[in-house]
């Protein structure tokens, strides 16, 4: 009996441990809902030999009637963690802008649809297959995202 005992706290033990396991089985649950005027977005990465040598760049940001200009919103992304889980989440707060450059643009360049993007810091991540990247933003703007891969190469600094 004593035996049968272990042996079930050593598997519960392992499976409790396990993140994706853990995390696959609950889902959404862990992660608070949308606050009034926000939305939740989801991004769910497909597992990689060596997540190490890779990163998530979130990219926030809406579309918008643009000129010639460089424009851009500016924003700050804020790591929280679901209480009582323990499973990191991301909230897009403050958004200040749009802001541009304020350069003349030429008579024929006409105004055009384009995806314009906060700026700030936190927005390239560890590469994490286990759980969903869970991002919190204003219902008006869009979350996007690019994977970077290291390549196998290193170089070497010199001393100067």
């Amino acid at each position: 009996m004593n035996q049968r005992y272990a042996n079930f706290l050593v598997i519960s033990g392992f499976l409790l441990l396990s993140t994706s396991v853990f995390a696959n089985s609950y889902g959404m649950k862990p992660y608070p809902p949308a606050e009034d005027g926000y939305k939740r977005m989801v991004i769910h990465l497909q597992p990689q030999a060596d997540e190490e040598a890779h990163k998530l760049e979130i990219i926030i940001g809406k579309t918008s009637k643009v000129d010639c200009n460089h424009h851009w919103f500016g924003g700050q992304l804020i790591e929280e963690v679901a209480k009582g889980w323990g499973f990191p989440y991301f909230v897009l707060k403050s958004v200040q802008g749009p802001a541009s450059t304020l350069m003349a643009c030429p008579p024929d360049k006409k105004e055009h649809d384009a995806f314009v993007t906060v700026h700030g810091d936190g927005n390239l991540l560890r590469y994490n297959s286990k759980l969903p990247v869970v991002v919190y933003v204003p219902v008006d703007f869009e979350v996007h995202y690019r994977i970077w891969s290291a390549s196998q190469e290193s170089g070497v600094a010199q001393v100067e």
